[in-house]
């Protein structure tokens, strides 16, 4: 599958892992550039691998034997053959800093890629080269670039708060992936006997993998969190069930419920 955007001198592909030996025709293919390899590590997280190539089939094709965690490969590279190997380093240094801010997939990549030195004008194209890469990845179905608050876009973008028993004091926003509670968010230090099995194992989880970081009296994020719906961030923040429609408020005290169905976000 390949994708062009007008204005815009490079070429996407998105080739699965079991045809990368059928582009063996594909010319464009032979030349310089980026390539992301997707997959999931052994925990069944999503991974990938950033890297630069002079010949990209050629890498792709080592790539087959050298890791086994991808199953699909995106490709980037010059319509008009313009990138060079100063290009594709600053290229690949880059997309691998924006996807480890991220934080969205575990980043396959042992060493930082090191970052060429090219002039301000290279530079600046390729930024704008940068930006069509993390349009056509989100639009390829990989959210890898994308940061997980999504008010850094949208400077009008609510906020809401959960202040409750036992330590918790959280804040977050809903997204369009769910809701997201942001890093050194509180969560209740202990939890209720009625909490479900689910639940308490989803809360015990996040502590295993250092998401909750025990305090003490509280339990703190250690880094921004999407969960797949706003009653489940308030249900492990609070440690009891919980409708996070009605838990989460903004500061003006409205509900999430209240914002999403008045579009109440400025005054009560």
């Amino acid at each position: 599958m390949s994708c062009e955007l007008s204005n815009w001198s490079g070429k996407a592909y998105k080739i699965p892992r079991i045809k990368i030996k059928d582009c063996i025709d594909r010319e464009d293919l032979t030349s310089t550039g980026v390539y992301l390899l997707f997959g999931k590590d052994t925990a069944s997280k999503d991974q990938v691998y950033i890297g630069e190539a002079e010949s990209i089939l050629k890498r792709l094709n080592q790539q087959l034997v050298q890791k086994d965690f991808w199953n699909e490969a995106i490709v980037f590279i010059s319509k008009d053959e313009n990138l060079n190997k100063a290009h594709i380093k600053y290229l690949e240094n880059r997309l691998h800093d924006i996807a480890k801010s991220a934080n969205r997939y575990m980043v396959d990549n042992s060493i930082i890629p090191t970052q060429s030195s090219i002039s301000e004008s290279d530079r600046a194209e390729m930024e704008e080269f940068i930006e069509y890469i993390k349009m056509l990845v989100n639009t390829l179905g990989h959210k890898v670039f994308d940061e997980k608050r999504e008010y850094k876009q949208k400077q009008n973008q609510e906020l809401f708060f959960i202040r409750a028993a036992r330590g918790a004091d959280g804040q977050g926003e809903p997204t369009s992936d769910g809701f997201v509670v942001f890093k050194n968010s509180k969560a209740a230090a202990t939890t209720v006997n009625s909490l479900s099995l689910h639940f308490n194992n989803y809360r015990q989880k996040l502590i295993d993998e250092g998401l909750l970081v025990d305090k003490g009296e509280y339990l703190e994020f250690s880094e921004d969190h999407i969960f797949g719906s706003p009653s489940t961030a308030a249900t492990i923040l609070m440690g009891r069930n919980a409708n996070g429609l009605t838990e989460w408020k903004n500061k003006y005290g409205k509900t999430l419920k209240e914002f999403e169905t008045n579009d109440i976000s400025t005054t009560p």
